[in-house]
């Protein structure tokens, strides 16, 4: 089998790459402003506040601040460390398609996907990897062999990070990338 990526942009299928700059009338902006607080920005707190007040993980249960801290790094184009309203609003975006996602694989609607759900979660996104990558996935993010959404959202963040920053570094599509170990070290640590 050949693995490798192939995830669209979006890191989901259907995703839209960006924001939608300049609508005034856009009703996430009130919602923005509330969490941001008068910075203009929300940081990964404010965004653990606001995921967890959406119950986007369900049961109102918060979100892992770790979690939210990547997510704005998979979008922190200024490199602030917080998120102004465009990456919020793409974030937002990305965050419905990955909800809606889980719960199509989610059959038995228990909160939570199985090692096999999570295999062709993954693969429906794009993603060719080897037996041996997906276990590693596995054992990452699961608890007692079930992904919670949090966990899959973190391993999205992480697969669609990681799999951007090694295209840029894949100039023929190969699927093999040369780093020296500094830029693999700011690569794998800053997702």
């Amino acid at each position: 089998m050949n693995y490798g990526y192939g995830a669209p942009p979006g890191g989901h299928p259907g995703a839209y790459p960006g924001g939608f700059p300049g609508q005034q009338q856009d009703p996430l902006f009130g919602y923005f402003t509330a969490v941001a607080g008068q910075d203009g920005q929300i940081s990964s707190e404010e965004l653990q506040a606001c995921l967890t007040q959406a119950n986007f993980s369900g049961g109102y249960k918060p979100f892992n601040l770790e979690t939210c801290r990547l997510m704005i790094s998979m979008l922190d184009r200024d490199m602030s460390g917080s998120m102004g309203f465009n990456e919020f609003k793409e974030l937002w975006a990305v965050i419905n398609g990955w909800k809606q996602h889980f719960m199509s694989i989610d059959k038995d609607m228990s909160g939570t996907v199985d090692p096999q759900e999570m295999n062709q979660a993954i693969s429906s996104m794009g993603y060719r990897l080897s037996p041996q990558a997906m276990n590693c996935i596995i054992k990452r993010y699961s608890t007692q062999g079930k992904i919670t959404f949090d966990d899959y959202v973190a391993c999205c963040v992480r697969l669609r990070t990681l799999t951007d920053i090694f295209r840029q570094r894949d100039q023929a599509q190969q699927g093999m990338a040369t780093f020296q170990y500094d830029d693999f070290i700011q690569c794998t640590l800053s997702t």
